[in-house]
């Protein structure tokens, strides 16, 4: 690109390199013989066109692309390059090649043996290679998974995330329960994760999924916490795996944003119609480390909560559009109760034995909320929710607020507040964030929870 210096990373959101190679064969029927086995590789290249979004480039259409270089080609986003990459960290490794065929055949599911084709691992990774030289050169320079450096991460010290990476396949090797991988075949893991700390990761994770280990949810927040460090997607993890999910519980806080009705209202937007299929959007945002059907289960719990209180409609309205800043009012319970129906649909899909009990609020934080809420009302009072369409006076949705602090449920009370600073843009003190933190870390919220609202700070 002439006269351009900034870097593009590609962002995987599934597997890639030579373990998304490997999940191919496995997803596929069994070639006959090594022409068909190249042709699996040529596909799985030929099915990343224009597929992995790009930093910086991925919202210009195909004109501006090429304007600025980027051409519109083949493979464009380099998928054969990173191949390239893991294959040349085994070819040229002092690694036994029969551990390397030995990984290579357990990843792989068992369909494809390129020794039962008379070519050593060797061999076939060099055809492999082969076929992804012939390729273009990826359009957007940058080794995947970059991302990291955009944020300004540091990537992990080479020794102490390798240590980590055998400490995982260790832990397999010691289970006793469960269907596991061979020892062959975990020994030989171990090798290569000794060699190639990243690509051993990834590869432990096709295994894993190959084999059907159940996981169990702390190794599952160890094997997504390693992701991370390497900067991949979590859906890199969480695809595939057999995870031992605990029980739905309403009252865990594994999600690192807000949640919950107060989450939903942060969803809302100008366009925003409180459709179904929205709402059915927010019920479907399990996090990562989130039992399936959590954030349905939150959010009716919330939903149920204000359904069956005091508040009058009116107060329901004013709340919803202090917190969301939605132009289009809401119907009081009517909306609740079509929130409440999208939950319960999407708890049957995930969790039909599940069913909700709504226990008592914890109370002890309402009146410390409530001092947070009294403080930051004198100072909105004459401002308007929603000022351009139907607007609703501020007083009233800090009344709403009062009330649900005291007489519902003073964490939804805590996490409506927030959203209801963000939409009234009220300034704050920093001692006043550090409060706000602090009762967050009481409540058990998240780590970018209560961040929502530092950029209101007032810098002097």
């Amino acid at each position: 690109m002439t006269g351009r210096q900034e870097r593009y990373y590609v962002d995987y959101d599934a597997d890639f390199g030579l373990s998304g190679l490997t999940e191919m064969f496995a997803l596929s029927p069994a070639p006959g013989d090594i022409g068909a086995a190249l042709g699996l590789v040529t596909a799985k290249l030929d099915a990343y066109d224009l597929e992995c979004p790009v930093f910086g480039v991925d919202h210009l259409d195909p004109d501006e692309r090429s304007i600025l270089g980027f051409d519109v080609s083949h493979d464009e986003w380099g998928y054969a390059d990173d191949l390239r990459e893991d294959v040349r960290g085994l070819v040229d490794s002092p690694l036994a090649d029969e551990a390397i065929l030995t990984v290579w055949r357990a990843a792989a599911g068992g369909v494809w043996d390129p020794a039962a084709h008379g070519m050593s691992a060797r061999d076939w990774l060099r055809r492999v290679d082969g076929i992804c030289a012939a390729r273009p050169p990826r359009r957007a320079p940058g080794r995947r998974p970059a991302p990291s450096a955009l944020w300004g991460h540091r990537p992990p010290p080479a020794d102490e995330v390798r240590d980590d990476v055998v400490a995982e396949i260790r832990f397999c090797r010691e289970r006793s329960a469960g269907a596991l991988p061979s020892p062959d075949t975990l020994g030989a893991l171990e090798e290569v994760a000794a060699r190639v700390p990243e690509l051993g990761f990834r590869l432990l994770l096709r295994v894993l999924q190959v084999h059907s280990v159940r996981i169990e949810k702390e190794w599952y927040d160890r094997l997504q916490a390693l992701a991370e460090r390497f900067s991949h997607s979590a859906a890199l993890v969480r695809s595939g795996l057999d995870i031992v999910w605990p029980p739905i519980d309403p009252a865990r806080r594994d999600t690192t944003w807000d949640f919950g009705l107060s989450g939903l209202t942060g969803k809302a937007h100008q366009d925003w119609r409180a459709s179904r299929e929205e709402i059915r959007s927010a019920a479907d945002g399990d996090d990562i480390g989130q039992t399936p059907g959590s954030a349905a289960a939150v959010l009716l719990e919330d939903t149920l909560r204000l359904l069956g209180s005091a508040l009058p409609d009116a107060a329901l309205a004013a709340l919803w559009a202090g917190a969301s800043g939605m132009r289009e009012a809401v119907e009081g319970r009517d909306w609740l109760r079509l929130v409440a129906d999208v939950c319960r649909e999407r708890l049957r899909e995930v969790a039909p034995a599940y069913t909700l009990v709504v226990v008592p609020a914890r109370t002890e934080l309402a009146d410390v909320v409530l001092r947070e809420v009294r403080e930051v009302a004198p100072a909105v009072a004459d401002k308007f929710a929603s000022p351009h369409w139907r607007p609703v006076p501020a007083a009233d949705v800090m009344d709403a607020l009062e009330h649900v602090v005291t007489r519902i449920d003073p964490d939804l009370g805590f996490r409506l507040f927030l959203r209801v600073l963000i939409e009234l843009s009220v300034p704050l003190s920093q001692e006043q964030y550090d409060r706000y933190g602090a009762i967050g870390e009481r409540i058990g919220y998240g780590e970018y929870h209560v961040s929502d609202v530092d950029y209101l700070i007032e810098t002097r």
